[in-house]
This record gives structure tokens, C-alpha cells and sequence, in this order.
């Protein structure tokens, strides 16, 4: 495995101590969120603001060490897995991030209906659904946590109780 601070520096990277940690803490976790690195570069390191972090971030992605996948609806995430044009699975339930080799051949992976003239060389894909383990988690559910179908209301909400209806009666 190559020296982290060899691979900043061929890119041209000012090589520091923050920016250091945080190719390590990409390498090691993939699929971070900026707050999720900075809390593990504040373990290795101590204190480094989130500025910093996003700062760092941004160097490693313009140079190609990081790529930055924003799913709808989730803040940024970063990994170390460039220049394949992977594709990803996320759990709706619980967030879990994994990646997926291409849909189909190499990158792009899919070809466009129409390419309205463009040289497309890379497709992001995203497929939606629940990971094993919240798979699991709904179809065995504890007694603190009642199935669904004994639950009234949805998820995560109060079902507060029907209201009569007010108003003149007619006689």
C-alpha cells in the first residue's frame, strides 16, 4: 500500500496533518458524511473545526482521491472508491450505503435514450430499498417495538383520537 502523504503530494496536495486524517478517514469508512469524518479525524487527531474538513474534503475530491455522492434527501457523502463509476444501494430505513459494480458493461454503464449531443461518460445510478438487517429487523419484531400492523397511525407519529363533530344537531 502506498504512503497516504506520497499519494497527496504526486497529485500536487500540500500534504498537512489535517488533510492527512482525512484521506484516512475516508479510506476507512467509505460513504461518510463531512460530520462523520470530522468526528473521526477529531479521534486521530484532536481538534479540527468542520470547516477544515470540508476544506480538505473538497481538495481530495477537485484531485480525484475522493468522489462526493449526494443521494435525495441525505447530506454529501465521500468515499475513496473513484474512477469506476460504481453505482450504490441505499437503505431507506436506516441509510446504510454499499456500493454496486456497474448496471450494465463498462462506464458509463447505461447508455442515454437520447445523448442531445453530449460525450456522457459517466452515469450515476442509486437503487432505494432496505438493507438486510432492517429487512430482518421488521419481519422479527420485539415486543418494545410492535409490528406495523399492530401499530395505529404511522411510524413515528401520534395518532391522536377522531374528533366528534360539532355543530347544531337537527331534530
Amino acid at each position: 500500500m502506498a504512503d497516504d502523504a506520497a499519494i497527496l503530494r504526486e497529485r500536487g496536495i500540500q500534504v498537512t496533518a489535517q488533510r492527512l486524517a482525512v484521506f484516512r478517514a475516508v479510506a476507512a469508512r467509505p460513504h461518510l458524511t463531512a460530520d462523520d469524518v470530522a468526528d473521526l479525524v477529531r479521534a486521530e487527531i484532536g481538534a479540527i473545526s468542520l470547516q477544515s474538513v470540508y476544506d480538505a474534503l473538497g481538495v481530495l475530491v477537485t484531485e480525484g482521491l475522493v468522489r462526493r455522492i449526494q443521494p435525495s434527501g441525505s447530506p454529501a457523502r465521500f468515499e475513496n472508491r473513484v474512477g469506476d463509476n460504481h453505482h450504490h444501494l441505499i437503505c431507506r430505513s436506516c441509510g446504510r450505503v454499499v456500493d454496486v459494480d456497474c448496471a450494465v458493461g463498462a462506464a458509463p454503464c447505461l447508455t442515454a435514450a437520447q445523448d442531445m449531443g453530449y460525450e456522457i461518460d459517466e452515469a450515476e445510478v442509486v437503487y432505494w430499498g432496505r438493507c438486510p438487517a432492517c429487512v430482518r429487523r421488521v419481519q422479527t419484531p420485539s415486543r418494545s417495538d410492535p409490528s406495523p400492523a399492530r401499530r395505529r397511525g404511522r411510524p413515528g407519529r401520534r395518532t391522536l383520537p377522531a374528533k366528534k363533530p360539532q355543530g347544531r344537531s337537527r331534530n
